[in-house]
């Protein structure tokens, strides 16, 4: 099968979660004797034209010059180009800049979509741009020829939106068992001194609640925030907190080993993103050994259940900052098992796999 991966800024990964998937997805499809190819962005840090097996695209991707619209650029740019190589089958990660373009993807191809998330109900977008958002996943599914959810919440609402099947197929992660506690001293912290998150500094992922439930909760416990704070909404969280010093705001992180690590030593690891499918930081999470504090949501119960404490308001985080570690080692066991059973990307890469062979099968 000659396949494209399309949708990312390209690999290796050196952004998030989906350029994150497309290094491990193209990697084992490679070394199942696929052809792949994956789009990267021409300003990537990799700039060879291989990378272990996978063959590199690189196209014009203009953000960081004129913001936004330039991955509209970027993606038309693929697109175009995909039309020309005579792919078996491209899968598109996302759609939010790329469906406008649909209609361009070459006809001769079979086209899979990974839906994302409701990525017209984040909150730092204005209601002008989650109309849009609206409408693009609308394109998506026009035209998409198969669909791939990666939460039972984002695959029943396709169902009912559209009355369009999709093919659950979560998110991955490795169980990660080597730690070191060597790593903490860099960030001056010890085992199960601190509490911590990892996510985006937006609004939907609960963050600013979390960090008033540390502040009303009155306790000295350090609370580590991980992610990129230059933005509006990272200048204004550094902004309101800044006189608490129990509260660090560390920046983005992309070492995975003191990630995972920070992950394991941490009292508790608090997950507020409310909008999305499976939420990669979460999975890496349970992986890692956390004790998860996660906001009460369709999206984190269906992969949860009974192996997380939940919130809802600042008060419940206030409350479940007295929980230690130490008393939930079952809960931590829970978790590591539904990576291994479930999650494992061994697992998740063979179902990919397998779902592109048999939409290439009926397409064909």
């Amino acid at each position: 099968m000659k396949i494209a991966i399309l949708g990312t800024r390209g690999v290796p990964n050196n952004h998030g979660g989906f350029e994150q998937f497309a290094e491990y997805l193209s990697m084992y499809l490679k070394n199942r004797g696929h052809e792949v190819y994956v789009y990267n962005s021409h300003n990537h840090p990799y700039q060879d034209k291989l990378w272990n097996g996978v063959q590199i695209i690189h196209k014009y991707d203009p953000e960081e010059k004129i913001g936004t619209i330039g991955q509209f650029v970027y993606d038309f740019n693929c697109v175009l180009d995909s039309k020309r190589r005579n792919f078996d089958a491209i899968l598109q990660l996302g759609y939010t800049s790329s469906s406008v373009w649909g209609w361009m993807l070459p006809s001769k191809s079979v086209i899979i979509t990974n839906m994302d998330g409701l990525e017209w109900k984040r909150s730092k977008y204005s209601k002008l741009v989650q109309k849009f958002l609206r409408y693009a996943e609308k394109l998506a599914v026009r035209t998409s020829d198969y669909f791939i959810s990666d939460s039972v919440g984002i695959k029943s609402y396709l169902k009912e939106k559209y009355k369009i099947d999709s093919k659950y197929i979560a998110y991955g992660a490795k169980v990660f068992d080597t730690p070191d506690l060597n790593i903490l001293e860099s960030y001056k912290v010890k085992r199960h001194s601190y509490n911590m998150l990892i996510a985006r500094l937006e609004p939907e992922n609960n963050i600013e609640a979390i960090l008033d439930g540390v502040v009303k909760h009155s306790g000295k416990t350090m609370f580590l925030v991980v992610g990129k704070h230059n933005t509006k909404f990272g200048e204004y969280l550094k902004s309101k907190f800044s006189r608490y010093k129990n509260i660090r705001f560390l920046g983005g992180i992309y070492n995975q080993t003191h990630l995972n690590n920070l992950r394991y030593y941490s009292n508790l690891y608090f997950h507020g993103h409310s909008v999305g499918g499976t939420n990669p930081s979460l999975l890496e999470a349970m992986a890692s050994n956390a004790l998860i504090v996660a906001n009460k949501n369709i999206f984190n119960k269906s992969i949860l259940e009974d192996s997380a404490f939940y919130f809802e308001t600042v008060d419940d985080i206030k409350r479940h900052l007295d929980i230690k570690k130490d008393d939930y080692a079952k809960m931590l066991q829970k978790n590591k098992l539904k990576i291994i059973n479930q999650f494992d990307w061994d697992i998740i890469n063979h179902e990919y796999e397998k779902y592109l062979l048999q939409c290439l099968a009926k397409w064909l």
